[in-house]
């Protein structure tokens, strides 16, 4: 019965949908499942219910008439279902996120303990990744990223600080030894070292002052990959090896313990805050739920 009920399930997915490939992507399934379970659904009933196209799918007159009464009858389903949530004081599941290292580093940490003794029968799993990710393709329930890496038909939650900035700084003996920039063009005479992405970009260093932008592409003698090689960069630095570029609130402990020393300070670039993102859909799983609740009730999503 949970087998005919979840290839009825899929047959109004891709009917509502319009296709196998946009209905995978809504249900999180794949498109050869869904394909598989009309197949069975097919043979059970011994009618065709869909036509199929390059470009479209489109239901027969008998998978109409099958619509037409099965999709309000699964709505009663899910509705009773969800229903019974006000039943559960204490959501449970796993709750997966994809995140760039920044947020792992420095949203997460004063979240997640707080929001696990909260929900103790909730499991978080993390994922470090840099690149943008369709999350439900990943297997993933929602993510972390930046607005301007945010797609369109995305729900954004503001989380963590709402401005930061990207901070200059080399150590004390490295300053003494090459001098200490005054511009950012200054910096093209310095050993500089850079992050690249894996997707193989390695972004420009740029800076603001007033109403001017100043962008520059510095040389060094390392070159890391962010996310993993980061601290591997930070530690270079405060060694002397040359002039750092990054998370300000990610270098402030080297600012407090004085092996790394600000430079350019007055040109540093602030930009927006990162968002918790998932998909638009109407019913949330429990554990995404409870954490957005729990992020927009806490001062996490409004610093």
């Amino acid at each position: 019965m949970t087998t005919e009920l979840q290839d009825l399930q899929a047959f109004v997915t891709i009917c509502r949908a319009g296709g196998f490939r946009e209905g995978a992507r809504q249900s999180s399934q794949s498109a050869s499942s869904l394909s598989e379970a009309i197949r069975r659904l097919e043979d059970r009933l011994g009618l065709r219910l869909l036509h199929r196209t390059t470009r479209s799918v489109t239901p027969t007159e008998a998978g109409g008439r099958l619509l037409e009464r099965l999709a309000p009858a699964l709505g009663e389903v899910e509705a009773a279902l969800d229903g019974l949530s006000s039943f559960r004081d204490r959501p449970a599941g796993t709750l997966k996120l994809n995140v760039p290292a920044s947020a792992a580093r420095l949203i997460l940490p004063q979240i997640i303990t707080p929001f696990l003794k909260t929900y103790p029968d909730i499991k978080l799993e993390i994922i470090v990744e840099e690149s943008f990710v369709d999350v439900l393709a990943a297997g993933c329930d929602a993510g972390i990223r930046y607005d301007e890496r945010l797609e369109q038909d995305m729900i954004a939650v503001p989380i963590g600080p709402r401005a930061q900035r990207v901070a200059t700084a080399a150590s004390p003996a490295y300053l003494v030894e090459r001098g200490r920039p005054e511009r950012p063009s200054d910096l093209l005479g310095h050993a500089c070292l850079r992050g690249r992405f894996p997707s193989g970009h390695t972004p420009l260093w740029e800076f603001e002052k007033d109403d001017e932008i100043v962008t520059i592409d510095p040389k060094g003698p390392l070159l890391v990959q962010i996310s993993g090689g980061v601290d591997l960069a930070i530690d270079a630095a405060v060694r002397g090896l040359g002039v750092i570029h990054f998370f300000e609130d990610w270098l402030q402990p080297y600012f407090d313990n004085k092996t790394l020393t600000p430079v350019l300070e007055p040109w540093w670039q602030s930009f927006s805050g990162p968002y918790l993102y998932y998909p638009g859909r109407r019913r949330l799983p429990p554990p995404l739920r409870a954490f957005v609740d729990f992020i927009r009730a806490g001062p996490y999503g409004s610093r």
